[in-house]
């Protein structure tokens, strides 16, 4: 019998040492949960610090952070298309009953089931699919809403939901953002939170969840001005493309994909770049990952376009880690339907233009003899009506209003010069939007590593918790003091530190290695002759002796400026 893979071996060491484990374990665990340890939970949070970091301080007065509310009332969701889209393929054995996710079932056949239509997955069924629990049949794929319903308050009729997105609370709040930001004409609303999918059948660990994290963005700009604002700075940045329809993949630089129309949007392209960017510093490096477009027939039903986001892991291969959407302007004129809100933004022009419009006029006493009391109602219409109802009348020659039928006898149409200074229009937009959970894991398994047969997790060192490891060589003669003193100085200038006095100093320096600790502080019968410390690094086991009074800079420099460790101080010709 082979032992333990790569995955087994990892999850073993995130059980063991604190970082994640299913939830609810003592009940048997429910899957598509997890929780986080007493060392996960702060990796993750340093993963949602370096992603603001990132996408939103290096982005100063265009995207800003905001929150919105976990639970989601109906109408906002209606209004979104997720009561009616956001669904995935079901299927139920009929012999155990049990339910699939009828695209994974083909998928697990070694068919790509994930890219095939409901009318393709009708016609594979149809042929006959066979349970893999019990070799019954399968039945006829099904659609599965993914959404969690719950009610607001004690009455089942204030229907709400957990939300799906972060996106949804960001397009509902664009007036009063437009309004705080100074009526910018570009810019975009960032957001970390928690979301919940109602999986049918979650597999592959922290891959696929019920509940996770997100990390979104929503760039709103001007349609006709798509390229306003958009920085360059990832703009020469390659990037591994593989276009719906082609099985490989084209190497080229964001500007290039965007001059050659494989992808649609300026900001799109630059986002694509930055993700490539910031997944990289997370530890996955270029060759190992790649953006693969979402063909028509399965995008979102919000998006005009959209890119995943593959990274490759060693047990599933290549998973989506983001997605990269160009949602255009669907989701505001959606909210501002349904609300009756206006998501408007006003635009300035350069030079007054003259343009000619139709105009209806009418005669009121004609009115008034046609329709008695009901001339205020009909004339009240006539002073508002839509451009689509008076190009209506500009065909048909009438008008129906109140029930009741316009004719030429009452109405007319003539055209009038105006000189127009300004235009309103609807922000399109372009969504990044991240998983955390499936980041995080990505980031563990490219960082996990076996040195001598001992688990070395080397993920990026600004990352880490605890950033730093005090050890003393021997808990007594004052070597304990000298570096609890240590301790505390490193913790008062804001690394998290942990201190380690059991065992031998080997054994303490690969419990610090199996979690990631970037450095050691080792204190030994040196420090109390001249004050000097030994640094000990992860990834090299090299180590340098610094000076106590130099201590916090040095790490500072290590952990925050990634120098090398050679740089901090006199080398020792030792590792371990």
């Amino acid at each position: 019998m082979s032992g333990p893979d790569r995955y087994d071996k990892i999850i073993e060491l995130c059980r063991r040492r604190g970082l994640f484990y299913p939830s609810f374990e003592v009940y048997g665990g429910v899957s598509g949960l997890i929780d986080y340890g007493p060392l996960g939970a702060r990796i993750k949070v340093n993963l949602l610090n370096e992603w603001r970091r990132f996408f939103v301080d290096s982005s100063p007065d265009l995207v800003y952070e905001t929150e919105s509310p976990l639970v989601t009332p109906e109408n906002v969701l209606e209004a979104s298309g997720h009561l009616s889209s956001f669904t995935d393929p079901v299927t139920t054995c009929t012999s155990c009953s049990r339910t699939f996710r009828a695209d994974h079932v083909l998928e697990e056949s070694g068919l790509l089931g994930e890219s095939m239509t409901m009318r393709e997955l009708d016609e594979a069924y149809s042929k006959g699919v066979v349970c893999p629990v019990c070799g019954g049949k399968l039945g006829k794929p099904a659609v599965f809403n993914l959404l969690f319903k719950t009610s607001i308050g004690p009455y089942a009729s204030s229907a709400g939901y957990i939300r799906p997105e972060t996106a949804q609370g960001m397009f509902t709040m664009f007036r009063r953002a437009y309004e705080a930001v100074r009526e910018k004409p570009v810019f975009g609303l960032a957001q970390i939170g928690r979301v919940g999918r109602n999986e049918v059948s979650p597999r592959q660990g922290p891959i696929r969840l019920r509940e996770f994290t997100q990390m979104e963005i929503e760039m709103f700009f001007d349609p006709e001005d798509p390229s306003a604002g958009v920085p360059s700075t990832y703009e020469d940045e390659t990037l591994r493309l593989q276009v719906a329809g082609s099985s490989e993949t084209v190497s080229l630089t964001a500007k290039e994909a965007l001059e050659k129309g494989l992808v649609g949007s300026p900001w799109l392209a630059h986002y694509l770049a930055a993700g490539k960017r910031f997944v990289e510093g997370l530890g996955v490096e270029p060759s190992e990952q790649y953006f693969l477009q979402v063909p028509p027939g399965k995008l979102p039903h919000y998006s005009k376009e959209t890119w995943d986001q593959m990274v490759r892991v060693e047990r599933w291969g290549w998973v989506e880690v983001a997605g990269y959407s160009y949602r255009g302007d669907f989701d505001l004129v959606n909210h501002a339907r349904h609300s009756k809100s206006d998501f408007t933004v006003y635009k300035q022009l350069r030079e007054p233009v003259k343009l000619v419009r139709k105009v209806v006029r009418w005669d009121a006493g004609k009115i008034r003899r046609l329709f008695g009391a009901k001339t205020g109602q009909v004339i009240a219409k006539l002073k508002n009506l839509t451009e689509e109802e008076i190009n209506e009348f500009s065909k048909k020659g009438v008008l129906e209003i109140e029930g009741l039928t316009l004719g030429p006898e009452a109405i007319s149409l003539s055209e009038e010069e105006y000189e127009e200074r300004g235009r309103r229009y609807v922000p399109h937009v372009v969504e990044p939007s991240f998983g955390a959970d499936r980041l995080m894991y990505a980031m563990i398994d490219h960082a996990y590593t076996v040195r001598e047969d001992r688990v070395v997790l080397m993920i990026p060192r600004r990352l880490a918790y605890p950033s730093v490891g005090v050890l003393p060589l021997m808990a007594k003669d004052g070597l304990d003091v000298f570096a609890r003193q240590a301790l505390l100085k490193i913790s008062h200038a804001g690394f998290t530190v942990t201190y380690d006095e059991e065992g031998a100093i080997g054994r303490r320096y690969a419990r610090l290695d199996e979690v990631g600790v970037p450095v050691a502080v080792t204190v030994d019968y040196t420090s109390l002759e001249d004050g000097t410390v030994t640094l000990r690094d992860r990834d090299s086991w090299r180590q340098v002796r610094v000076s106590s009074d130099k201590l916090t800079h040095s790490l500072d420099r290590f952990i925050h400026g990634g120098e090398d460790l050679e740089s901090l101080g006199e080398p020792l010709n030792k590792e371990g």
